[in-house]
């Protein structure tokens, strides 16, 4: 395959996921803010979130103060900021109207309409009227992608570059995700939480699960009441949780081997080592040498990873 047409393949798929995951994160924080809580805890969910994407800086340089509905314009509706909602379906939109002959017209039908109703639920001010809809349906529009790429792409190169920039993206995200919001209550996640607290504790942790759909997976896995511990096991070294590291880590390895025309390249023994250190980890073991220092790591790595398969695979990056 040209190595631009699998660039285009694999930076339409991580585009669309991160628009996804852009949304996760958004409707958590916004749901969570409709909980009492004082306004400077209010701020800091929001700083946290800008944290995740690396934008604070972006934003405060813009916006100045932070507050839920600037940053809320800013991460769903500036097309100035290249990791907003409407920045990622329009790059992700645009990969794939490059390489429209790759893809069926289901693939292409389904990034096009995306971008068309995107830009109309903006401009009619549906975001505004019920923020928490218009997150839904990102995910669900994100969900039809995968499905129709699954249901009719041809099994072969096309489908496997795709593959590989959604679970690349993922694993990025779901790490940055878990390091933000554990930091974010380390003291509680160490110590011990009062009564009084309790129950707002119960919906912090709840409401980190519910943003990669995994309430209900730690319900029919742990069958107990939310514990911090526990949330960062299956968000990390889970291989059944569809959003955790290991998963997207799984998901990585094979499609990368099915693109390797050799077995003992030095990107796949990079991706299984990295997998490797996920499959074979403890959550008491990462706990205990420090939460923030494994996902900074893991984050490099990744990152790491995600550069070798550019240097590799798709097209090298100028200057």
């Amino acid at each position: 395959m040209l190595s631009r047409t699998a660039d285009h393949l694999f930076w339409m798929s991580r585009y669309t996921e991160r628009a996804e995951n852009t949304a996760r994160m958004l409707n958590v924080n916004y749901e969570t803010s409709l909980l009492p809580q004082s306004a400077s805890a209010a701020e800091a969910g929001w700083q946290g979130l800008l944290s995740i994407s690396e934008l604070l800086p972006a934003y405060t340089a813009l916006h100045g103060d932070v507050n839920a509905r600037s940053v809320m314009e800013f991460m769903v509706s500036d097309e100035d900021n290249p990791s907003s909602i409407i920045s990622c379906l329009r790059a992700a939109r645009e990969n794939a109207r490059a390489v429209r002959g790759t893809l069926t017209t289901e693939v292409w039908e389904t990034q096009n309409q995306t971008w068309l109703e995107v830009n109309r639920m903006l401009k009619t001010g549906e975001f505004e009227r019920d923020p928490g809809k218009f997150f839904e349906w990102v995910k669900f529009r994100s969900h039809l992608s995968r499905g129709v790429t699954v249901g009719t792409m041809l099994m072969d190169e096309a489908l496997y570059f795709m593959r590989l920039g959604t679970f690349l993206e993922r694993a990025d995200n779901t790490a940055r995700l878990v390091d933000v919001k554990f930091h974010a209550v380390e003291n509680d996640f160490m110590g011990t939480v009062g009564e009084h607290e309790q129950e707002y504790d119960f919906y912090h942790w709840s409401a980190i699960l519910r943003s990669v759909s995994g309430f209900e997976i730690y319900r029919k896995v742990y069958r107990d009441v939310i514990k911090p511990e526990r949330v960062a096991e299956l968000l990390i070294l889970r291989p059944d949780m569809p959003r955790s590291l290991h998963a997207s880590l799984n998901e990585v390895v094979s499609n990368l081997r099915l693109v390797a025309s050799d077995e003992d390249s030095d990107t796949l023994r990079h991706a299984g080592r990295l997998r490797a250190d996920l499959q074979f980890a403890r959550i008491d073991e990462i706990l205990a040498t420090g939460l923030h220092a494994f996902l900074t790591q893991f984050l490099d790595r990744v990152n790491g990873l995600g550069g070798r398969i550019s240097r590799d695979f798709l097209v090298p990056a100028v200057g």
